[in-house]
């Protein structure tokens, strides 16, 4: 006996499977929608700067149209399969030359290409932006270490090899960075920033960053330069205007020429071919 069931009294088969079509779309959706979830973060982080959150919005923009697009192409591939699936000996009809159809699986991507495209140059347009600066520091990657500088200051930060050097930057304000490597090409990455340069020899790459909160942040060399790559790490302190005019004030005293000396010092031992790495000299890290 045929155990399938029939239609509501007055609806043919083929509307009932699309009511049923329509259903099973609509449920997911509605579902997502009445949690009230937030936009997912697709495995990244916002950042603490004005730059890498707008980054991060980017991502998620890209990523959520990743998901409908590939979500839409799966149910179109899913209604052919069903709808024009092979019956019996039955072939179903085939169809040459649509032209409305053909005209929009064209021109639709091509427009969601170029939305794509102009938000990524907006974005990126405000990630080189450089606004006046209330701030200038200078970085230096040698192998396998970094020297930070403030300019118009005695404020001089290294470290070497298994070291972690640690410079800090006011908070709520424009801060320059002029990047520059002493021997090979290193990376230059912070990851609470979402931002990563490369410091080539020769090359000044000049990038701004405006921190919103305060707090001590990784940084690391992200290419490959030699045997302690591994080890080239840094910190950034993001701290209040009148901590960083007391840190940049400790450097105004004899003990800290002596550490900007010694600093000096220790960045071209650490450069010269004929000396070995030493990781405990002193290096003026503060």
């Amino acid at each position: 006996m045929d155990s399938t069931p029939l239609p509501p009294k007055g609806e043919t088969i083929g509307a009932t499977r699309k009511r049923r079509l329509r259903t099973l779309i609509a449920l997911p959706i509605a579902a997502l929608v009445l949690t009230g979830c937030n936009e997912p973060a697709f495995w990244a982080k916002p950042g603490v700067t004005t730059t890498s959150k707008q980054t991060f919005h980017l991502w998620q923009g890209f990523s959520i149209a990743a998901v409908i697009i590939g979500a839409f192409v799966l149910l179109l591939i899913a209604y052919a399969v069903l709808r024009y699936r092979r019956k019996g000996d039955t072939i179903p009809k085939q169809t040459q030359y649509h032209i409305p159809l053909e005209l929009a699986y064209t021109i639709i991507p091509i427009v969601i290409v170029f939305a794509l495209f102009a938000a990524t140059v907006v974005v990126e347009n405000k990630v080189t932006a450089e606004p006046t600066p209330s701030t200038t520091i200078n970085a230096y990657a040698f192998q396998w270490g970094w020297k930070f500088k403030v300019a118009n200051s005695n404020a001089v930060i290294v470290g070497q090899t298994t070291q972690s050097p640690m410079f800090e930057m006011p908070v709520g304000t424009d801060v320059r960075f002029h990047l520059n490597s002493l021997d090979v090409v290193h990376g230059f990455y912070i990851r609470a920033f979402n931002f990563s340069r490369y410091a080539q020899p020769g090359v000044d790459n000049t990038f701004t960053f405006h921190a919103e909160q305060t707090g001590t942040y990784f940084g690391q060399c992200t290419q490959l330069c030699g045997l302690y790559h591994a080890y080239m790490w840094f910190r950034v302190k993001v701290v209040t205007q009148a901590q960083y005019q007391a840190w940049l004030a400790e450097f105004n005293t004899p003990e800290g020429a002596r550490t900007a000396e010694a600093a000096a010092l220790a960045t071209a031992s650490q450069l010269n071919p004929g000396v070995p790495v030493n990781p405990s000299n002193t290096t003026g890290e503060h």
